[in-house]
């Protein structure tokens, strides 16, 4: 059976942009001859990772003809430098740049949490609650008012998103500035530790209301739902954004930091493609 050799699409290749960035980070090539096959360029490793990225192939499925490295070159690799912290490296190299060009969007921040099926397991996944109890893993971001991620963390599918909050907010890549800032977030925050946490970071909250057992089914007053117009929909468009890329779509990786490290490529991208949208 012959194989495919047709090269993939421009899509499935890393923006010249991010390249840029990665570049000057990656180990140099070593200087001299020496015995056996020259190393593999980089740049073309990362356009087979970036082809894994947004087809959630196996590694072993691409072909050597398409890149010119093979696909135990690209696992390899890819391991490499996500231990060496690379990935999250270039999240936060984007999010200092998208800070420098656009200028963080502080007034309104949102966060939200997306469910991703984990049918290999591994670390950081347990029963979804929302798919008959198969195994899971959540994505939890907190974004500013255009939906550029500003952080960004993993955890199984049946951790609840209130327990996210303190870590997205202390680890947000840039500091905060002293000045006036919203918090939103749906219902799913409605707890009074995540009030105190935010009222904690002098925040104005925003959270939607989470009707209580023997409560009056009548609508609550919470202050800001009616004189504010909805914000949260932008961490839900970021979210979509991921969502088309498979190995976010679905979780492939046995180890979470594999797939964080997809996670943090492909937030990347998406704070590139708002800074020149």
């Amino acid at each position: 059976m012959s194989k495919n050799t047709t090269k993939p699409k421009s899509i499935y290749r890393m923006p010249g942009k991010l390249w840029r960035f990665l570049k000057k980070h990656l180990p140099k090539k070593p200087k001299g001859k020496k015995p056996g096959r020259p190393p593999v360029h980089n740049r073309d490793v990362l356009d087979g990772i970036w082809y894994v990225l947004w087809t959630g192939c196996q590694w072993k499925s691409i072909e050597k003809e398409w890149f010119g490295v093979s696909s135990s070159v690209l696992h390899e690799r890819f391991q490499t430098w996500q231990k060496s912290g690379l990935f999250a490296l270039l999240f936060k190299k984007m999010v200092k740049y998208y800070a420098r060009e656009c200028k963080i969007g502080w007034k309104w921040q949102s966060v939200d949490s997306m469910m991703s099926p984990a049918p290999l397991g591994g670390s950081q996944t347990g029963k979804n609650p929302t798919d008959r109890s198969k195994l899971g893993s959540k994505i939890h971001i907190l974004v500013d008012e255009r939906g550029a991620p500003l952080a960004i963390s993993i955890t199984g599918a049946n951790e609840h998103d209130k327990w996210s909050v303190d870590d997205l907010i202390i680890h947000i890549v840039v500091k905060r500035p002293n000045s006036e800032q919203h918090f939103c977030a749906d219902k799913g925050y409605d707890y009074e530790d995540v009030h105190q946490f935010i009222g904690l970071y002098n925040y104005i909250e925003h959270i939607k209301h989470r009707r209580r057992r023997n409560e009056p089914k009548d609508e609550c007053a919470v202050p800001g739902e009616k004189n504010f117009p909805a914000r949260r929909w932008v961490v839900e468009r970021t979210l979509g954004w991921l969502a088309k890329r498979r190995s976010i779509a679905t979780r492939w990786c046995k180890k979470s930091e594999n797939w964080l490290a997809f996670v943090h490529m492909a937030c990347a991208q998406v704070l590139l493609n708002i800074i020149f949208g």
